[in-house]
């Protein structure tokens, strides 16, 4: 019984660090902000600026994967600027999208 208790204990108290962005993740957030919020709703539950004409980094979230990010913000693409994102960029923006998933 008291060994169930110490793992419930131990459980409770790592979820709060477990559901804290990481430093990577918050500066995939901020670039995020600047970078592609003119078009695509950057956080669950934003309405897009652009309509549909723009998916929602949510939803680009659901689908992707951290290679297919990768190659994607690696191209230019019509309709979207080509930011010529650095590695660290580039980590940060990939992981703060796939911390958008559910």
């Amino acid at each position: 019984m008291r060994r169930a208790f110490l793992i419930c204990a131990i459980t409770a108290m790592a979820m709060p660090a477990l559901a804290q962005p990481t430093p990577l993740v918050e500066e995939g957030a901020r670039l995020a902000q600047q970078w592609c919020a003119n078009c695509h709703a950057i956080a669950p539950g934003q309405q897009p600026p652009m309509g549909d004409a723009a998916p929602t980094l949510p939803a680009v979230a659901r689908r992707a994967s951290d290679g297919s990010l990768r190659a994607f913000l690696q191209r230019p693409h019509a309709n979207m600027p080509d930011h010529n994102l650095t590695r660290a960029e580039l980590d940060a923006v990939v992981a703060y999208i796939l911390s958008l998933r559910p």
